[in-house]
């Protein structure tokens, strides 16, 4: 029963993603996501009270999606076990899902602000011994905040007029939170 929710729920937050590609947030709506999920109307409703709830949760899926590979690539082999490669790293795995994940482009990790905080938090345990201070330090949790806050608003700039992203602003992302972590972390 709980693998078919699972499912059904997996169903519900694509459908909505393709939905937001196709007619944007404005013109979504919880009947054209039930019906490209091939479910019935209250199995949305059973999931979400709202389109802005659907949302909410596509968002931090899409989080947790952004988190797991970059997980997964920060343990390929190869890749520098250092602070700033997983920087790019990040930077890379956010313009690919940019680029590709259904709904991302309008909704990557929903509202600024809080998801921010939310990606600030998870990082340590992301960065693992790349991250060379402790992150309870109130300096380092403080630099990390304002690193997220600063890639987000340039990554935003990156895809403002090119929905690839602006090369040279990505390239200048990683650069930019490289070395302003650089003076904290060192």
């Amino acid at each position: 029963m709980q693998r078919r929710s699972a499912e059904r729920l997996a169903r519900i937050l694509d459908a909505c993603a393709r939905e937001l590609d196709e007619v944007g947030y404005e013109r979504l709506t919880t009947r054209a996501v039930a019906a490209r999920a091939g479910v019935p109307i209250g199995s949305v409703y059973h999931f979400f009270s709202d389109k802005r709830a659907m949302a909410d949760a596509l968002a931090h899926r899409n989080l947790d999606d952004f988190l797991g590979r970059t997980a997964a690539r920060l343990a390929e082999p190869g890749i520098g076990t250092d602070w700033r490669t997983a920087v790019d790293v990040l930077v890379d795995e956010y313009t690919a899902m940019k680029r590709t994940a259904p709904g991302f482009a309008l909704i990557d990790f929903g509202v600024p602000g809080e998801t921010n905080q939310d990606l600030a938090d998870r990082l340590p345990a992301l960065l693992g011994d790349r991250l060379p201070a402790d992150p309870a330090d109130p300096t380092v949790r403080l630099a990390l905040v304002i690193a997220v806050e600063a890639a987000d608003a340039a990554l935003q700039l990156a895809f403002r007029t090119d929905p690839d992203g602006d090369p040279r602003v990505l390239a200048e992302t990683k650069r930019l939170v490289r070395a302003y972590l650089g003076t904290v972390l060192g």
